[in-house]
């Protein structure tokens, strides 16, 4: 696609795609992976300017117009500043390694990724999910593998609860035979000693 018709397309086509992000232009709604991020006016404002642009550059003048109207009376350079720094944050892009957004300076800036136009909505990814902006795919495996960390942790609580008994019923078997074991036993010598007694004592 020449990104010349670019700024034609932006204007007939409903539905934008770039990267990992979708774009419903009569909602004015951006989605990402199929969670939709909140994008304010002005700042999707300047992401649309930036796509009917893609490729060339957008100068801080243009950005200018586009947001504020001439009778304005604002800090334009501080705000356009403010303004494209929070659509990168969004974007999750960087100033030192643009994926999407890259600064020209003095000049203005450019937008990196040829996108994608359509009349309808575009099909969901392999793997694409649509919850909260997260990967189906990605999702699913935390989801996997806390089922099976809560399983092993079940697993070692049932032996640790084991081991606790055989080491609680160890302890109870040593307590009584330390403790009853000799009185026991000292209970039998006298009940085995005392008839002798009596026996001796009738026979004289």
């Amino acid at each position: 696609m020449e990104s010349g018709n670019n700024a034609e397309l932006t204007q007939t086509q409903r539905y934008i795609r770039f990267g990992s992000f979708q774009i419903d232009q009569q909602r004015q709604q951006v989605y990402r992976n199929g969670g939709r991020l909140k994008l304010q006016g002005k700042v999707y404002q300047v992401l649309i300017a930036l796509i009917a642009k893609s490729g060339q550059v957008v100068t801080r003048e243009e950005l200018k117009q586009a947001l504020w109207p001439s009778d304005t009376h604002v800090n334009f350079d501080a705000n356009v500043n403010t303004t494209v720094n929070k659509l990168r944050q969004i974007l999750g892009d960087s100033t030192e390694k643009p994926v999407y957004i890259e600064t020209i300076p003095r000049k203005g800036y450019s937008f990196l990724v040829e996108p994608e136009f359509a009349t309808q909505p575009f099909p969901a990814s392999d793997g694409v999910e649509a919850t909260n902006g997260v990967p189906e795919t990605e999702t699913k495996l935390k989801t996997e593998g806390l089922g099976k960390n809560s399983d092993r942790w079940l697993t070692f609580g049932v032996i640790a609860l084991i081991l606790a008994g055989i080491l609680l019923g160890a302890g109870i078997a040593t307590f009584w035979i330390a403790r009853f074991a000799p009185n026991a036993r000292h209970q039998k010598t006298a009940e085995i000693s005392a008839p002798a007694f009596t026996l001796t004592f009738a026979g004289r």
